[in-house]
């Protein structure tokens, strides 16, 4: 029987400590969760592979927005892609796309070749593809591990739909040449019902919880970031929240 697999979406090495305590067998490491993901900093990424056990992976992401990149920021993907080798990174995260929504596959196909023998997942530029079937079949042809896809919705629960067409299309092969992972949204509520609708195997999720500051003085008339969030709290992924939603499958 096919295994399941389950992926934690950790912001710092204390998110990654906490991900091997409940029980994942993997984790993306990013920064700027915000953002929805960029490339943690050298520190993190060092101090994560020291202290867990489990697989690490490491987003590969300049900056937040689209996924269109110029030349300079495609040489500081290769840089990134570099250090983690170095670190001992067992795989990188990213995606590249044209102007017409288009798999990019001259600037994919280069920074596949310089992650081997890394593992390599297509992130969630996927789910802006304009054609998600054609966008399959290139991202396969350029030799990755995995697509990380919520079924171009915001959340993987709505994407069910796409999640199964693509599981399916996966199926016609003898061998399946990448696998889908599910993401966005997937939680202890939904990952049951996400299963039984698509068959994907493979979830990435967060688990995180609040966790107030300790500040005794604050000031709120200044803002760090975006007027008005707020910044007297931060997320951190939660040991139990993993385990409660790896336990509604295993």
């Amino acid at each position: 029987m096919k295994q399941y697999l389950f992926e934690i979406c950790a912001n710092s090495a204390e998110s990654c400590l906490a991900a091997q305590q409940g029980g994942a067998h993997r984790v993306e490491l990013c920064a700027s969760m915000p953002e929805g993901g960029t490339t943690p900093s050298y520190g993190e990424i060092r101090l994560a592979r020291r202290l867990i056990d489990i697989r690490l992976h490491v987003i590969i992401r300049p900056r937040g927005g689209d996924f269109l990149y110029s030349p300079l920021e495609l040489d500081i993907m290769e840089e990134d892609i570099r250090i983690c080798r170095e670190l001992g990174v067992d795989g990188v995260v990213f995606g590249c796309l044209t102007e017409e929504g288009e798999i990019d596959r001259e600037a994919n196909r280069r920074l596949v070749e310089l992650a081997r023998p890394m593992s390599v997942t297509f992130h969630r530029a996927f789910d802006r593809t304009a054609d998600p079937m054609k966008a399959l079949e290139d991202i396969i042809s350029l030799g990755c591990n995995r697509i990380l896809t919520s079924g171009q919705q915001p959340k993987a629960i709505d994407g069910i739909s796409l999640l199964a067409q693509l599981e399916k299309k996966l199926k016609e092969y003898p061998l399946p040449p990448i696998q889908l992972l599910a993401g966005s949204g997937v939680n202890e509520e939904n990952i049951r019902q996400i299963f039984d609708a698509t068959g994907i195997h493979e979830y990435h999720f967060s688990a995180r919880v609040n966790v107030v500051s300790k500040m005794k003085h604050y000031n709120h008339e200044v803002y760090m970031g975006a007027k008005g969030a707020d910044e007297s709290y931060s997320l951190v992924t939660s040991a139990e929240k993993v385990r409660n939603t790896i336990k509604q499958l295993v």
